[in-house]
């Protein structure tokens, strides 16, 4: 696996080969202004779920990062599909947690306090139900 040219891979066309690296070369130099602003927003923010979105936008410059290293022949396929399938995993939970944490539908961020539990005392849904004798 000591290639220095992707035009020299067996599992690469060659006439594929120039698409491929561009495609690439674009997704790690987008990922990184991605992952840079990332790193701006949280920096101002310093929120977890600034956090975890930089973190993800980090996964995906490491993606990019495992894909270039494998057209050049630098990682074996295997290796490659490990890392980037166990990548898109962990994008997949943080961002579904950083959708968990956001909240609960309905609610202003006034209402969420900071335990993440419901400000029973200001929502308009237990107003509206008030002195109605019902439980459920």
């Amino acid at each position: 696996m000591n290639h220095s040219s992707p035009f020299d891979i067996a599992w690469l066309d060659p006439q594929l080969a120039p698409v491929l690296l561009a495609v690439i070369v674009l997704a790690v130099i987008g990922t990184t202004i991605l992952f840079c602003v990332g790193v701006v927003a949280y920096s101002r923010r310093r929120s977890t779920r600034y956090l975890l979105i930089t973190v993800v936008l980090g996964l995906l410059v490491g993606r990019s990062l495992i894909g270039l290293g494998t057209v050049f022949g630098l990682l074996p396929m295997t290796l490659h599909h490990l890392v980037e399938h166990s990548v898109d995993f962990t994008i997949a939970v943080l961002i579904l947690y950083a959708v968990y944490r956001s909240g609960p539908v309905g609610y202003t961020e006034s209402q969420i306090t900071s335990d993440g539990g419901r400000d029973l005392e200001n929502s308009s849904e237990d107003r509206g139900n008030s002195g109605n004798g019902s439980d459920d």
